[in-house]
């Protein structure tokens, strides 16, 4: 067991840059299995989703080289169809080696996937677009297989913008014969992202971004080299630790169409932010008014800072409005804020925020994202706050001690 001690500091300041996003990379890292040869991909994350991730492919005899962020794929070697459950059970995001290999090979399998427990994620609208496709779906003893002697494209209607149903439907579609169309489809910037890696690898695909993707099927893919975009979560978790307290902090390798939306709340609370073309300046007094916001598919307020902004508005003068729309149970940090002295309400899927003096404690990462919080919170809090099973922040944040470090934060990790 390891945990994290963070200490209240008075200023931060200096200058950090954003790592590859996560969100984006998953997802691209499993479409390579698509592309016959080799793929080189630059900008990925040291992350633990990551290195799981590599296990995969190498489970299903791929040929891995990671280092100094740049991951070669070679997949010519690959005589596996199934991820083996150890594996998959570790991260949600094994599901996309159903769409990839049902591409590939006609085949896949893999057990029901794992993750952080935010609430309900069925991959429903994965198998509904994978029998759209012209797949036989079947699910038992929780292994998901799928098989298709042949895919074709079809009109696919998604009941909800699903970022994983989207990416998993348009890899299993690349090599579908005739078009395919994914109506209400997610329009995230990682969607975006893996469209255009699986253009450069030769697929024919249009509208990525918008709510209507199109896609004419491609008889061959072939691995080619393609850079990551920065992970605009991470950019947001930085600029909201800048905003809690005195601060004037650089952060580069920020694409800032993607934090327009947390600009526009930062402003709102009185944080100055200047915009660059791949940079953006945090400017705090640390002295904020309350605000209300509600989690909403891109380009809205996204899910994965609501932990993070929730611990920002514990500082706002004011009652602040929080409502999540997204994922039912994305307030398992607000307890463990409350064990810091935060004043919160829940009502539903709304919280009411007020101004609160955080107090360090005892406190652990229910998620991802409310490890991060925790951390915000702790910035402010008086004494210690203790932090444990941090395994769920290593998963999504590269290098966070050291970044945090760099700009003034007193945070180290302790080994139990």
């Amino acid at each position: 067991m390891s945990f994290l001690i963070v200490d209240r500091v008075n200023r931060l300041e200096g200058r950090l840059s954003i790592s590859g996003a996560k969100n984006a990379a998953l997802p691209i890292v499993m479409a390579a299995l698509i592309g016959e040869g080799e793929s080189i991909l630059e900008n990925i994350p040291n992350l633990r989703d990551i290195n799981n991730l590599i296990k995969i492919l190498n489970s299903l005899g791929a040929k891995t080289e990671y280092s100094n962020n740049r991951l070669k794929i070679n997949t010519d070697t690959i005589n596996r169809l199934d991820i083996p459950y150890d594996l998959a059970r570790k991260m949600r995001a094994s599901y996309y080696v159903l769409g990839a290999l049902l591409a590939r090979c006609g085949q896949a399998a893999t057990s029901l996937p794992g993750g952080c427990e935010i609430g309900s994620r069925p991959i429903d609208l994965h198998l509904k677009g994978f029998k759209a496709l012209g797949a036989k779906v079947n699910i038992e003893h929780g292994v998901v297989e799928v098989k298709a002697d042949k895919l074709i494209g079809a009109k696919i209607y998604l009941d909800y913008p699903s970022v994983g149903a989207t990416s998993n439907i348009m890899m299993a579609a690349v090599k579908a014969e005739g078009q395919t169309i994914i109506e209400n489809a997610a329009r995230e910037p990682e969607i975006i992202d893996l469209a255009n890696y699986l253009n450069v690898m030769g697929a024919k695909i249009k509208g990525a971004g918008t709510d209507i993707i199109k896609i004419e099927g491609a008889d061959k893919l072939e691995g080619r080299e393609y850079t990551i975009i920065p992970d605009r979560i991470e950019a947001g978790t930085y600029m909201m630790a800048a905003a809690i307290i005195e601060s004037d902090l650089y952060i580069d390798n920020v694409l800032v169409e993607h934090v327009k939306p947390l600009i526009a709340k930062l402003r709102e609370m009185g944080v100055i932010v200047k915009e660059d073309v791949n940079s953006v300046r945090i400017i705090s007094e640390g002295k904020l008014k309350a605000v209300d916001m509600k989690t909403l598919p891109y380009p809205g307020f996204p899910t994965d800072m609501q932990a993070q902004f929730m611990a920002l508005l514990t500082q706002a003068e004011g009652a602040s409005m929080v409502i999540e729309t997204v994922f039912e149970n994305r307030f398992g940090h607000v307890d463990e804020l409350k064990r810091m002295g935060a004043d919160i309400k829940i009502d539903g899927r709304s919280a009411i925020v007020k101004k609160s003096n955080l107090t360090g404690a005892k406190v652990k990462a229910t998620d991802l994202r409310a490890g991060a919080a925790l951390i915000i919170a702790g910035l402010v809090a008086e004494g210690e706050t203790e932090i444990g099973d941090i395994y769920h922040i290593e998963r999504g944040y590269e290098n966070i001690l050291g970044k945090l470090s760099s700009i003034g934060v007193n945070i180290r990790k302790v080994d139990c």
